[in-house]
């Protein structure tokens, strides 16, 4: 008797179910070797490009004529919002350490390598688990590999255009006196760059995030709901902090980062089990 499929679950692949614990490890494995072996590459096409990737990429936020700088300075004068135009800044960098700038073209061409990869690193992560699910589980982890990548993506460069740029010019030149002259390491520099587009990037998968969590049950849609307004604050206090004393600037910066906020609530609300069984959740 040919064997019955599973009729609410079909299409199941019987060679992951047969596999066993080392064959899962070995699959890994390989899944693993494939990721180190793509940022590797990456990272070397990035060590090789390096006025690129520092002349063109890393470094240009220091300087006034960045563009996203020439394009708020234009909007600041189709506005008359003369706070938006920071074409002045300008970050003197030096260098202490005798290794310093060789470590940090290695660090950077990993960072970078890491970041270029990262579509591919979930697309491996998705191969790993497509054989343990259903055409139907297939179809949404095949959009939530495409999503989280896309999200990383977008956070990436909006950081770097935005979120990075408003640091620099924050932080570069904030002075408690004017007698004293800021001198920025080139370590401090690359630091502050590298985090802040890494941790916007990962900013920017809460609500994959959320779909997770929401799905096993942690967190709720009412949870979220309820401490809408403390995120609020938090929100409007880091865009405070890093833009220039103008509504507009932290207009730019809160409003993505209030969305995804927003689309996480919107997702909650579609997998929690308590959404599924049709009972109402409470706005504010």
């Amino acid at each position: 008797m040919a064997e019955q499929q599973n009729p609410e679950k079909p299409g199941k692949k019987d060679s992951f179910k047969e596999m066993t614990f080392w064959e899962h490890l070995g699959e890994l494995r390989k899944r693993l070797i494939r990721i180190v072996l793509a940022v590797l590459a990456a990272s070397i096409l990035a060590f090789i490009e390096r006025d690129i990737i520092f002349d063109t990429i890393i470094l240009a936020p220091k300087d006034g004529d960045f563009i996203t700088y020439r394009w708020l300075c234009k909007l600041g004068e189709w506005l008359h919002v003369d706070s938006l135009c920071m074409t002045d800044t300008h970050i003197k960098l030096i260098n202490f350490n005798l290794s310093g700038q060789f470590m940090t073209h290695m660090t950077i061409s990993m960072v970078a390598g890491l970041i270029i990869a990262m579509p591919y690193i979930f697309w491996q992560i998705w191969q790993f688990i497509k054989p343990a699910l259903y055409e139907k589980e297939r179809k949404y982890a095949r959009t939530a590999v495409f999503i989280m990548s896309a999200l990383f993506i977008i956070g990436v460069l909006f950081s770097y255009f935005f979120m990075v740029p408003w640091t620099l010019n924050f932080l570069g030149t904030y002075q408690v006196s004017s007698k004293v002259e800021n001198q920025i390491a080139l370590s401090s520099y690359i630091s502050t760059v590298v985090n802040v587009i890494l941790s916007v990037g990962a900013t920017f998968e809460l609500p994959v995030v959320i779909y997770v969590l929401a799905r096993v049950g942690i967190i709720s849609p009412e949870f979220l709901v309820k401490n809408r307004k403390y995120a609020f604050v938090i929100v409007l206090i880091i865009a405070a902090i890093i833009t220039p004393p103008d509504v507009f600037s932290q207009i730019i910066v809160t409003i993505p980062l209030w969305a995804l906020y927003e689309a996480s609530i919107l997702v909650a609300r579609r997998v929690h089990p308590k959404v599924n069984d049709d009972e109402p959740v409470e706005a504010d």
